[in-house]
């Protein structure tokens, strides 16, 4: 387990009381509820925007605080503790890491600031079909004139529907490359997809976009870029589950606490402590690897890769594990819409697939290690 220095302690610290009191699991059911098609609340991202979380790993010339990855995992945790729907991670971890990574002088000038400043939203689209797999991507951006023509499509785009930049993964004469793509771009058409969490998840169409010669992000065969864009993704991404899953061990831990079956608590059960105790190492578990990778990528360690994969892996088996359980020990009052339960469960799933589910890590992992 990583030991957070004082800034750090209090970024967590204040990311968890505000996510318990602004942003609780009731905010979220009220959203789903009135259906809101941005999938989140605008009024709660300003208010993220400007206690400074979308800026945090950006660099301060921009507009950022430069606090690290390690940083913006403490906030990801403690907002998906409450499932706080927001574009935090799609745009103030993806994208801004994509334009720092990649991104010219101009280019940085002309996006982070509104990225850092959450007044713009930017996403990553690259998935084309229901999985996970960044190697079979059809899109193409065909060299015309000075600039590119795009064509393509993408699916379950990360907040798609409310998108102001678009960092699009397309297949040029080099091999793959990412382009900056302004949503209201001519060509570029996007409709909501209905997803089991509710959230913001968008299918883009990309129809003949012409875009300038500045749009490509680095170089034309930027597949090394895309991988380590996708590494913090993942790693964001489990970072979040890591919340998700020490918010239901909570719950469960105290319905077991109250609930009582043939005359007694059921936490006086041993199996079911038993069952607990496991959940509790697991997610320990877990709380290592991910805090591991957060450090990682702060550190910019040649071994980044192999942690990412092995974060996202544990964090989808784990959070598939405590999301089942969260509603087995509830019994049949988990599996009601009345009971929040099932949002876990449902955000789980997503989660567990977005950026690899774990047979891909596993498997990546694996080939990374040299097996």
């Amino acid at each position: 387990m990583v030991t957070l220095n004082e800034e750090q302690t209090m970024l967590r610290d204040m990311a968890r009381d505000w996510a318990a009191n602004e942003a609780p699991v009731s905010a979220f059911r009220a959203l789903r509820d009135r259906k809101a098609v941005a999938g989140f609340d605008r009024s709660t991202f300003e208010e993220m925007a400007q206690m400074g979380w979308t800026g945090v790993i950006a660099p301060e010339s921009y507009g950022g605080s430069e606090f690290g990855v390690l940083g913006l995992g403490l906030v990801l945790e403690e907002t998906g503790r409450t499932l706080t729907a927001s574009p935090l991670l799609s745009s103030g971890l993806v994208a801004v890491s994509a334009l720092m990574l990649g991104g010219s002088d101009a280019q940085k000038e002309r996006w982070l600031p509104g990225l850092a400043s959450g007044e713009t939203i930017g996403t990553l689209a690259v998935d084309e079909g229901p999985r996970h797999d960044p190697a079979k991507i059809e899109a193409k951006a065909e060299k015309r004139g000075d600039g590119f023509v795009l064509s393509g499509t993408k699916a379950y785009v990360p907040e798609g529907d409310s998108a102001d930049l678009f960092i699009v993964a397309a297949r040029t004469g080099e091999g793959i490359g990412l382009f900056l793509v302004p949503g209201n771009a001519e060509g570029v058409s996007r409709s909501a997809r209905s997803m089991v969490d509710s959230r913001s998840h968008a299918f883009v169409q990309f129809e003949g976009v012409s875009l300038p010669s500045d749009a490509l992000l680095g170089e034309e065969d930027g597949a090394a870029l895309l991988d380590k864009i996708l590494d913090r993704a993942r790693i964001g991404t489990a970072a979040e589950m890591l919340g998700l899953c020490s918010q239901a061990f909570d719950m469960t831990l105290d319905y077991l606490k109250t609930r009582e079956q043939f005359g007694e608590i059921l936490s006086r059960f041993q199996a079911l402590q038993h069952r607990m105790a496991h959940l509790f190492t697991q997610i320990e578990l877990m709380r290592s690897t991910v805090e591991a990778a957060l450090v990682a990528v702060d550190q910019d360690r040649a071994d980044l890769p192999v942690m990412a994969s092995l974060a996202k892996a544990v964090a989808n088996e784990t959070t598939h594990l405590m999301s089942r359980e969260l509603i087995q020990l509830h019994g049949g009052i988990g599996m009601t819409d009345d009971y929040d339960a099932g949002f876990y469960l449902k955000r789980a799933r997503i989660l567990e697939n977005a950026y690899g589910n774990a047979s891909f890590h596993r498997e990546r992992f694996a080939r990374l290690s040299g097996y």
